[in-house]
């Protein structure tokens, strides 16, 4: 992959930073974009001074284009897209479910990878390239109190199935990958928030779920992005793949 360029967001932290890492490793240059503000710190040490850092949000399409207008400036291609960029939203049951915060979770979630798939294939072109969504084992079962980031989940593997097909004629290709929970922050405030006094209790019922018995690392996640991404998965296009210590195979 070496040369290549990817652009991946929410990229400063959690599994966007550990995919960001790893393609650099493999002599991948960077965009990343996540929102304003954001600690650029472990990116810059992961992926060198010579990374793009792109400031916006996902769910704004004016943000998308000068974030795709940057890459192909300094860059003059996108080969791979990372849309991982994403919100957990309440843990609550779907009666009590707050409206304004289940439409900001599926603004950024859906909106976002929508977005990213516009104008990530529109950058690609017809040269070819790889677009990797990052959903979520709610992406592809229930699952109880996330009426929000189940839905927009569903929803983000519904579109890497029609955007596979739509852009194959142009050698885009579009899979999405499917975590368990990852020790990211995302996760780590789920369970302050939900066990305030106790949160390692939602982390035992949590991980007491997942046949090998812990959290995913956001390497492992990334590592899976990253083969999404290479050329060893060439002939592999429109699928949802679990990465998820056998929860969804107990």
């Amino acid at each position: 992959m070496v040369g290549r360029v990817a652009l991946v967001t929410g990229a400063a932290r959690g599994i966007g930073l550990s995919t960001v890492r790893l393609l650099s490793e493999q002599g991948v240059r960077i965009a990343a974009f996540d929102l304003p503000g954001s600690d650029w710190s472990d990116v810059t040490q992961a992926a060198g001074t010579s990374a793009l850092l792109i400031e916006g949000d996902v769910a704004n399409s004016a943000d998308w284009e000068r974030c795709i207008s940057q890459t192909l400036a300094q860059f003059s291609q996108l080969d791979v897209l990372v849309n991982n960029a994403g919100i957990s939203g309440a843990l609550c049951s779907l009666t009590r479910y707050d409206d304004d915060v289940f439409d900001k979770v599926m603004n950024v979630n859906v909106k976002g990878v929508y977005l990213g798939l516009k104008h990530g294939a529109g950058a690609m072109g017809t040269r070819g390239g790889s677009i990797v969504n990052v959903s979520s084992v709610s992406g592809i079962g229930g699952g109880r109190f996330t009426i929000a980031y189940t839905a927009s989940k569903h929803a983000v593997v519904g579109m890497t199935k029609l955007a596979a097909a739509e852009l194959a004629p142009k050698n885009i290709r579009v899979n999405a990958v499917c975590p368990a929970p990852t020790a990211t922050e995302m996760m780590f405030s789920m369970e302050r928030t939900h066990s305030p006094d106790d949160p390692e209790a939602v982390r035992r019922a949590m991980t007491g779920m997942i046949p090998l018995g812990r959290y995913g690392e956001p390497s492992e996640i990334a590592a899976v992005i990253v083969f999404m991404a290479s050329d060893a998965a060439s002939f592999m296009t429109g699928t949802a793949v679990p990465v998820d210590g056998g929860l969804k195979a107990a």
